[in-house]
């Protein structure tokens, strides 16, 4: 095996082929681990998961015997992945809150900027980070799976996570130098990241942001509008992406918290209208020499974790669906007079519609769960200096998350459209908020556009010997 390179980030704990305890404090800076939960034995006591709305083995058969819970103990022991369960259930508690108020928010246009820091609070942004700095071991694909159950609880604040998430993967994937430390010490204190790599009206692309050197001050000054720049309503930092004076790409962060920097609410999309994804003008803005990092040395496998962190907030809009079309059924006192059954809970054909959203929900967590399995081989392999096997990996990857995007995006589309059939006319009140599923999936499908997708699998496929 080729040897490890020393300067690297060491990998976390719970990275693919490096088992491990899980961290579960909720440092910050100069901070020391609470507590640590290790990985669960033997048989867990807590109900199995599955995609779609959870329900238990004695829930889903009334006939279940009275020792039932214990049995559901044992299904767990063969079906649960231990090491996300330790990560998820930290975080369920904080995703239930902020369920409650989702559909309020959106209808007000209220930012998540409270529920955010409950995320902060509970070391949510700990997940990647390497142990030495507080984190918590988590995988990849695990950080994907939990993506999409917050996305399930709110698909916007899910999606304002995209670029922190990915500024921690270019640290960790970075040599250990005085930048790199910088940078994990202000994200294990809470530091927020958001982006700012799309130039208004510019062409494909294209970058007009410039970087040049400050003249009363040790650094730089940038001057350039972003525009789907998400997160920025509540970053401490934007990573923007600028041309220096010599006509090298790099990546500057930029302190939100100055009068170079206007943040305007101005995101127009039908959905997804609470990610911050509006524009954000930058007047000389002030960055510091360190904090500004060659687009060259970004971490190789950026394609594959953007598109993934959509992919994740999409099914978790398919799994809540299925939630809230279950619920909304359940809810249905007045059955049409063409049904078949007076209680509409009990009706075949609206049973059926529910039944089909469910398998929506499992396929999308399914093609999720095998792209970011994928993922984490390509984390594995590079932290092994194994370029061979890299290459390989990331290929394969490449294919699964636009197979998955295109996947993903039927499900999702598909079942925000038949879930109204299981509802009938009461199903479009303004207060169930249904439209908001698809208003939400369409405008985050539109971000890459599918059929361009579709035609690379497609070309590969051809192509492959």
């Amino acid at each position: 095996m080729p040897e490890m390179n020393k300067n690297r980030c060491p990998a976390a704990p719970g990275d693919p082929g490096r088992p491990g305890s899980v961290q579960t404090d909720s440092a910050r800076a100069g901070g020391s681990p609470r507590a640590r939960l290790e990985e669960p034995g033997g048989v867990p006591d807590r109900p199995d998961t599955l995609a779609g709305p959870r329900v238990s083995v004695a829930d889903e058969d009334s006939r279940a015997p009275a020792g039932a819970g214990y049995l559901q103990g044992r299904l767990a022991a063969y079906t649960a992945d231990d090491h996300y369960e330790a990560l998820a259930e930290r975080f369920r508690p904080v995703f239930g809150k902020i369920a409650a108020r989702a559909v309020e928010r959106e209808r007000t246009r209220t930012h998540a900027h409270e529920e955010l820091r409950w995320l902060v609070d509970a070391g949510f942004g700990l997940l990647r980070l390497p142990a030495d700095y507080g984190g918590l071991g988590a995988r990849l694909s695990d950080l994907f799976r939990l993506l999409a159950e917050l996305a399930e609880a709110d698909p916007n604040l899910a999606q304002v996570w995209r670029n922190h998430f990915s500024f921690i993967e270019d640290r960790i994937s970075a040599t250990r130098d005085e930048t790199t430390r910088r940078w994990l010490e202000k994200l294990a204190a809470g530091t927020f990241i958001g982006g700012g790599w799309t130039d208004k009206d510019a062409g494909a692309g294209e970058v007009t942001t410039r970087l040049i050197r400050s003249h009363d001050r040790e650094g730089w000054t940038l001057t350039g509008t972003k525009y789907y720049s998400t997160g920025s309503n509540h970053a401490d930092y934007n990573t923007v992406l600028a041309l220096t004076p010599d006509g090298e790409q790099a990546v500057a962060l930029v302190p939100t918290a100055q009068s170079g920097v206007e943040v305007r609410d101005d995101w127009d999309g039908f959905g997804q209208t609470l990610s911050g994804s509006g524009t954000v003008v930058y007047t000389d803005a002030f960055v510091e020499d360190i904090d500004v990092i060659p687009y060259a040395t970004r971490y190789t496998y950026q394609s594959q974790y953007y598109q993934t962190a959509l992919n994740a907030v999409v099914t978790g809009i398919v799994r809540a669906i299925a939630r809230d079309g279950v619920a909304a059924l359940k809810a249905r006192r007045r059955a049409h007079r063409n049904n078949v059954a007076e209680e509409p809970a009990r009706d075949p054909q609206l049973l059926e519609v529910i039944g089909r959203l469910v398998a929506h929900a499992q396929a999308a967590d399914a093609s999720l769960k095998e792209s970011a399995r994928l993922i984490d081989a390509v984390v594995a392999a590079e932290r092994a200096d194994d370029e061979d096997a890299r290459a390989v990996l990331a290929a394969r990857s490449q294919d699964a998350v636009e197979a998955a995007q295109l996947t993903i995006g039927e499900h999702a589309l598909t079942a925000a459209s038949i879930v109204f059939d299981a509802l009938g006319a009461s199903g479009t009140s303004a207060g169930l908020a249904l439209d908001r599923h698809w208003r939400n999936a369409r405008t985050l499908i539109s971000h890459n556009p599918r059929v361009a997708r579709a035609r690379l699998l497609g070309e590969r496929a051809i192509a492959a010997e």
